[in-house]
């Protein structure tokens, strides 16, 4: 059926155990227990952090971005010592989730964890997920534009691929609740496949983690998008629906190990397996970015999801700063009706690279930009950074070209080919939540040093 990644074995049914009774960290020892029926392997008990620095201890900043608002942001500092987890496989970091329960709750992250593994951690394929008959090879004979047409698929295969999808969602999607924190230990903290959901939730932390790879098995064929069809994916990396007060904090986000650059072209179109980085919609509000690596992915950041979606209103405040977006090829962020404050982020398109644009300008959006770098090959022109889409406005001021200070929405209204009107300085507010602010050329330096999973200072 095409790619096996995932590698593995099948989906075994997953017992109340599982998700519930795996040791919880207090701080005295606890003794094994039984997951699945058999003994948790070697290694597999939790721990305290070791003495020194406990970043799942540490709240955001009392002026960091506007998930500092109000009460601020503190994620599970408020846990008692039998809601302080460290884990190492996806099963013990699922049953420390808890289906994403509100009770505050710290969660250390040791060494690489891999979503698409089942109960007693072994790997699992695409091949392990699929259902009722699909392959990749039925599903193409299926929907071919040429015989099937322009109609939304539908039948034995659709329905197989969406059984099969259900099926691998079970595995990789994990609800993050509120009053949460996740933090990577030591400098190798990954999470594999996986996509971490914050849905109606508030007060999370995310902290000093790789995430890559949140691989789909089984992309649907959407005939009509963007004229020609396209395929559509399910997973981004970090989700926020409906969440408020969440703070992302030097984690690493890309596809790494599965480019879909290198995936194969069906209907004429790239055969996508992979959805945002971090995507931020459906009314999520009060929330910082600071610190963290976008890397080798197509759609990075998607703030506000649909132009019609009015209830957006005075919601999706976001602050990003001190980010490094690098092989980004657009959505750096694309932004609809926010309040969106973006400073001293540094862009990077590496030569031989595909490049759309950075900056969206969507319905109503609201984007203060203040002192960012960009750094690109000669293809690349000032004129390319920023794309618009309905918007109407955009502060800009202090940004860098490759090393040269450039007026960003000046050189927009001047190469603006009248398909989209002029963007106007006048954003309608002025960010009062944040550090210092940097010059672009500093900023560059100290985001090259210190951006990303493992580099708290």
């Amino acid at each position: 059926m095409g790619m096996a990644h995932p590698q593995g074995r099948g989906v075994p049914a997953i017992s109340r155990a599982a998700r519930s009774g795996w040791t919880r960290l207090g701080t005295t020892a606890l003794a094994a227990v039984a997951l699945v029926g058999l003994a948790l392997p070697a290694g597999a008990q939790a721990e305290p952090p070791a003495p020194g620095r406990d970043l799942g201890r540490e709240v955001l900043g009392a002026d960091d971005g506007w998930a500092a608002e109000g009460a601020g942001t503190t994620g599970g500092v408020a846990a008692d010592d039998a809601q302080v987890f460290t884990v190492r496989t996806r099963a013990q970091l699922a049953a420390a989730l808890d289906g994403g329960s509100p009770v505050p709750k710290i969660i250390y992250v040791r060494g690489a964890i891999d979503a698409n593994t089942d109960a007693q951690g072994r790997p699992l394929s695409c091949a392990d997920y699929a259902t009722d008959g699909y392959t990749t090879e039925k599903y193409l004979a299926a929907y071919d534009p040429r015989s099937w047409g322009g109609q939304k698929p539908s039948g034995p295969q659709e329905e197989a691929r969406a059984a099969s999808a259900a099926r691998q969602a079970e595995r990789v999607e994990l609800a993050v609740g509120s009053n949460t924190t996740i933090v990577g230990l030591g400098r190798d903290a990954v999470l594999k496949g996986a996509s971490l959901q914050v849905k109606d939730a508030s007060n999370v932390i995310i902290r000093n983690l790789e995430l890559r790879d949140a691989y789909d098995c089984f992309p649907v064929w959407q005939p009509n998008t963007g004229g020609l069809g396209d395929w559509k994916t399910a997973y981004d990396t970090i989700w926020l629906r409906g969440a408020t007060h969440v703070w992302v904090d030097h984690v690493t986000l890309s596809d790494k190990g599965h480019p879909d650059a290198a995936e194969p072209t069906y209907f004429g179109r790239n055969y996508l397996r992979h959805d945002g980085l971090l995507d931020i919609t459906n009314g999520s509000d009060l929330v910082t970015v600071s610190w963290s690596r976008f890397a080798d992915h197509d759609k990075a950041m998607l703030i506000g999801n649909g132009d019609n979606v009015t209830t957006d209103r005075g919601k999706l405040r976001v602050t990003l700063h001190h980010n490094s977006f690098k092989g980004v090829v657009q959505r750096a962020p694309r932004v609809r009706f926010g309040q969106v404050h973006v400073y001293n982020n540094a862009y990077q398109v590496p030569e031989g690279t595909d490049y759309r644009y950075s900056w969206g300008v969507s319905t109503e959006s609201r984007i203060h930009a203040e002192n960012n770098a960009f750094t690109t090959p000669g293809h690349v022109e000032a004129a390319d950074l920023v794309k618009s889409w309905n918007g109407s406005a955009l502060h800009q001021k202090g940004s860098e070209f490759n090393g040269y200070p450039v007026d960003l929405l000046a050189i927009y209204n001047s190469y603006n080919s009248g398909s989209e009107r002029d963007l106007d300085p006048d954003v309608g507010w002025s960010p009062a939540l944040h550090g210092r602010i940097d010059s672009a050329a500093k900023a560059a330096r100290d985001v090259a040093r210190g951006a990303g999973a493992g580099r708290i200072g």
